[in-house]
């Protein structure tokens, strides 16, 4: 670090010298160059009737011709110029003919000042500049030593970024929390009312969702509403490598937030500082426990006049301390679901709103096709549909673009160069034929939009299902048929080319886990409603490590069977289903290979004529 301060303060002198010694060469120079002459040549040129006119200042001799061109010459020391020219041989008719100009010798201004400048005045600069450099950065680096310990919360809202201000507009879907979080706004904005009849308000409102569902988008809205200051910082950034740190932060933020009040403060991704204590590893000193101690004292220390309200958002609700969750601190949790379909053409049609859309363009078959996208899912949707136009130099999105970019988001971009053999091609298509008619012909199952063959992504074909209506509740006659769908695949590669490829690995682990849950936490085996093993998570990770067994050994080895029941039901399933529409499954399959991608409609033709 000192030594690019040292290198940068040596160029910078030296372009200093550089940048000086231009102007005084350009100073210095005559604007006007001529040329100079011996006394001997002078007088040739006199006699030669030449010269017109010469000027004596001192010793310096301004030449000038009758052709109009000048020339410098110098004479003899404490000689006049005629006794000089005389010495020289000059003609004296010529000479007296001749016009001169006796000037008293001026003074020459740079003569004395370059050397003061140069010598004098022009090192004490260069040194001037190099000391104020080098006090500035010392100075700086002092004040960095002393903010080091301020908060780093961006100011939204009322004194912030006024082009950033968002209300619940800008807010599609999530009606139920933004009703939650109006209280909240009515209270910032009328806070009397409340206190007059006794009335607390929540000192924190924790927002939870999984990531992408408008968790901070929601948070800001609040803060536009009640037009109040909003204080945004990301849980990481409390937490430095140095002690002390974390909690002097957290200090000065909700002493700077008073200061605004009414006001908001944002932690975006709680579960940075705020997961549970005590995980054994650190101990109680751990900077990010003495971080989190400090939030809690902070939530406390709240007067109960104080207009401040604490917001946080988080996707890890299930690894916060207690302490954090009790009344009186976030004691308010609003749960923001996934938009569903009337949520997701709201939310498309905000994100669509500067763009140039063709006439006619159906964003409900784009909700329709986008079950479980969260917002910010969708708006990489309306995004990606903008690229592709741009890219194809369209000047507006066609209902193309937005399918397109649907398969993107999904499954990621076209691989084009990946291209398949005959025979792999022949492989994929069965396979995906297989897992397409097998949950045709069940029932529970979601309807087929595509059918591709088109690598994308990992995967060297697709069938993609799309629910009508998004799900809350599933039962166990359709996790059965989404067994059998996914072995579809599998087993149409068993009856087609009597041997199994690598091509269905990922339906294999799929259906294994989808069966072991069916057994272990759904209770929808012949072992009845009982829950098996209990999840361990290290904390200080914040991800599910390990699984603590609380059965038998005996125990284990039925739920295996039963975990083999399943996927051995499935299997008879799945095959007894193509065996019985083979033909059916050829058809579909070199209609596959033909065309590459099959849509609902063409499939749903092929099925009815089958």
């Amino acid at each position: 670090m000192g030594v690019n301060i040292l290198l940068k303060n040596f160029i910078i002198i030296i372009l200093i010298f550089l940048v000086l010694g231009g102007i005084f060469s350009i100073i210095a120079i005559p604007v006007e160059q001529t040329s100079e002459i011996s006394m001997s040549q002078l007088v040739g040129e006199i006699n030669q009737d030449k010269v017109e006119k010469i000027t004596v200042e001192g010793e310096d001799l301004s030449v000038i011709y009758k052709d109009g061109q000048k020339a410098v010459s110098k004479k003899e020391t404490s000689v006049t110029l005629a006794e000089s020219l005389i010495n020289y041989g000059v003609d004296k008719e010529k000479l007296i003919a001749l016009e001169i100009d006796i000037q008293k010798q001026k003074e020459d201004f740079w003569s004395w000042l370059t050397p003061i400048l140069i010598f004098g005045i022009l090192p004490l600069v260069v040194f001037g500049v190099f000391f104020w450099m080098i006090f500035r950065q010392a100075k700086g680096g002092a004040m960095q030593a002393f903010d080091f310990t301020k908060s780093k919360a961006r100011l939204f809202g009322a004194e912030g970024h006024p082009k950033d201000k968002i209300s619940f507009k800008d807010v599609a879907g999530l009606k139920e929390a933004k009703e939650e979080l109006k209280e909240i706004v009515d209270f910032l904005k009328f806070p009397k009312k409340y206190l007059q009849m006794g009335a607390k308000i929540p000192r924190g409102v924790l927002l939870l969702g999984v990531a992408g569902v408008g968790k901070t988008l929601l948070a800001r809205a609040v803060a536009g509403e009640a037009n109040v200051p909003f204080f945004s910082i990301s849980g990481s950034e409390f937490v430095e490598m140095f002690v002390g740190v974390g909690s002097a932060r957290v200090r000065d933020l909700f002493n700077v937030a008073k200061k605004h009040s009414p006001s908001i403060i944002f932690i975006d991704e709680l579960d940075a500082i705020g997961r549970h204590r005590g995980a054994g590893i650190g101990g109680g000193h751990d900077e990010r426990e003495q971080t989190l101690n400090q939030i809690l004292v902070e939530m406390d220390g709240f007067e109960r006049e104080s207009n401040v309200i604490v917001m946080a958002a988080t996707n890890r609700g299930d690894i916060l301390d207690p302490a954090l969750l009790r009344p009186g601190r976030f004691d308010r949790k609003i749960v923001l679901d996934p938009p569903d379909i009337n949520d997701r053409e709201s939310i498309l049609k905000i994100h669509c709103k500067n763009k140039p859309l063709v006439n006619g363009i159906n964003l409900r078959e784009i909700a329709e096709r986008t079950p479980g996208f969260s917002g910010a899912d969708l708006a990489n949707v309306a995004n990606e549909a903008a690229l592709l136009a741009a890219k194809r130099n369209k000047t507006q999105i066609y209902q193309e673009e937005f399918q397109e970019s649907i398969e993107k988001v999904l499954l990621g971009p076209e691989r084009k160069s990946h291209i398949l053999s005959k025979n792999e091609k022949e492989i994929a298509a069965f396979h995906e034929a297989g897992h397409a008619l097998v949950s045709a012909s069940l029932p529970g199952t979601e309807p087929i939009r595509k059918i591709s063959i088109i690598a994308r992504g990992m995967a060297a074909g697709y069938t993609l299902q799309m629910p009508n209506e998004t799900r809350k509740i599933k039962g166990k006659k359709a996790f059965l048929s989404e067994l059998a769908t996914l072995l579809g695949g599998y087993c149409a590669e068993k009856i087609i080319f009597k041997e199994i490829t690598t091509g269905a690995s990922n339906d294999l682990t799929r259906a294994s886990d989808l069966a072991r849950k069916l057994v272990k936490v759904y209770g929808m085996s012949s072992l009845g409603p009982i829950s098996f093993g209990e999840k361990e998570e290290l904390v200080f990770l914040g991800k599910e490590i390990s699984e603590q067994r609380n059965y038998s050994e005996k125990v284990a080895a039925l739920i295996d069977k039963e975990v083999e029941k399943f996927i051995k039901n499935a299997e008879k399933e799945a095959t007894n289903i193509l065996n019985k529409k083979k033909k059916l499954l050829n058809k579909i399959a070199r209609t596959l290979i033909k065309k590459e991608t099959i849509e609902r409609e063409e499939f749903e033709k092929l099925i009815k004529r089958g």
